[in-house]
């Protein structure tokens, strides 16, 4: 062989030589995944995870819808009793009270049904109704907070049990393992802490929300129970 052959032969060889050696190993593209298929590889505690996802967004909507419901205006409520009890007609008042149909007007109208009796009596009733009221506005969120706490301890029992397979595994293949298969079997016990996570923090940011709601709601119930008992406390002129 030529000189000149032989020295293109071995630059040759040294350039595929280096080529092979920069070029980076074929990757295959990441699997596609949907959030089907994710729920599918989260196993069996994923169930609950979903459904408390599914509870606590009807009860978020179902106490919101009520919320809303209950909302009333207790100075313009008062102001039109008021007017009512001054013309002393009661049994308008009474009336006026049950087409308002909320939690405001439905204590002043426990109050109204009492009037002639003593004053004590009255804000007896005035107190218990209100209190029944508010319970009614503060029903099912003890759900919501459960709902809050319970789903990341869930997605972080689905890791561990998930975890402890993937040992298993290990164990069984006396360590001959392949680093993807061990790393797909994590990833996958992973998902439950993430869903978990995700619903508990939905269902901590719902009861929070309503929470702040039914707050100023129960202080508008306070307002307009204060102002009934105040007005039936005003001398007439």
């Amino acid at each position: 062989m030529p000189l000149a052959a032989l020295f293109l032969a071995l630059q040759d060889s040294l350039a595929a030589d280096t080529a092979a050696q920069v070029a980076p190993p074929f990757i295959p593209p990441a699997e596609s995944l949907n959030a089907l298929d994710l729920l599918v590889k989260g196993g069996v505690v994923m169930i609950p995870i979903l459904f408390l996802s599914i509870l606590t967004v009807y009860l978020f909507v179902e106490r919101l819808l009520s919320l809303r419901k209950a909302q009333s205006n207790p100075e313009k409520l008062t102001q039109a009793v008021g007017d009512y009890v001054r013309s002393g007609d009661l049994t308008g008042a009474v009336g006026y009270c049950r087409a308002q149909d909320s939690p405001a007007s439905r204590i002043i109208q426990r109050g109204l049904e009492r009037v002639g009796r003593p004053i004590a009596e009255i804000k007896e009733a005035v107190q218990t109704a209100g209190k029944h009221e508010a319970y009614m506005l503060e029903k099912r969120m003890d759900l919501i907070a459960s709902a809050a706490a319970i789903a990341p301890m869930l997605g972080f029992l689905g890791t561990v049990t998930g975890m402890i397979r993937a040992f298993q595994q290990i164990q069984r293949l006396q360590g001959a393992v392949n680093p993807s298969m061990l790393a797909a079997g994590i990833w996958e016990a992973l998902v439950t802490t993430a869903f978990g996570l995700g619903v508990g923090i939905m269902a901590l940011f719902a009861y929070n929300f309503l929470i702040n709601r039914i707050n100023r709601a129960v202080n508008d119930l306070e307002l307009a129970s204060t102002d009934f008992i105040d007005l039936l406390q005003t001398p007439t002129s």
